[in-house]
């Protein structure tokens, strides 16, 4: 009798800690998760000759771009202008969003087909093209983020 009172109440015990235990072995979930990733280009544009870079992005670059999100090859782009801080600062942000990094990385390729196709472009067309834009603009650097999306993920 002794011995299945202790029993009774070894497994009452146990059942009270089973349910923090489970709670115990799983990870929290977190209020956050990855969103899609942008490519970031910041540039200068030389002065006296922002309006000439300008016409360029409003033109080929946009064409471009429309381009390759009509093929689903990008989610999003756009143009951001800010102040440059100092003399060597950028003043123009080139963003493109993509899904994630693997899509980014697997169409490559098929990006750089789209585009050329949108531009009716050629190797000697894109050098002459890179040539002028370098008098008109610098570029400062170049970077990779990542979209947090403040919500768990479902």
């Amino acid at each position: 009798m002794k011995n299945m009172i202790r029993l009774t109440a070894v497994l009452a015990f146990a059942a009270m800690l089973l349910p923090n235990l489970l709670l115990a072995q799983t990870a929290p979930a977190r209020p956050f998760h990855d969103g899609p990733v942008w490519d970031i280009t910041f540039v200068k544009a030389k002065p006296g000759l922002g309006l000439n870079y300008m016409n360029f992005l409003a033109t080929d670059w946009k064409t471009e771009h429309e381009a390759l999100k009509k093929a689903g090859l990008i989610l999003n782009y756009m143009v951001i202008q800010t102040e440059s801080h100092s003399p060597n600062d950028f003043d123009l942000m080139l963003m493109t969003e993509f899904k994630d990094l693997a899509t980014m990385e697997a169409n490559q390729d098929k990006a750089e087909a789209v585009a050329n196709q949108a531009l009716s472009s050629n190797d000697q067309k894109m050098i002459a093209g890179y040539q002028e834009r370098a008098s008109w603009r610098e570029i400062i650097g170049d970077r990779l983020a990542r979209e947090i999306i403040l919500e768990p993920k479902k």
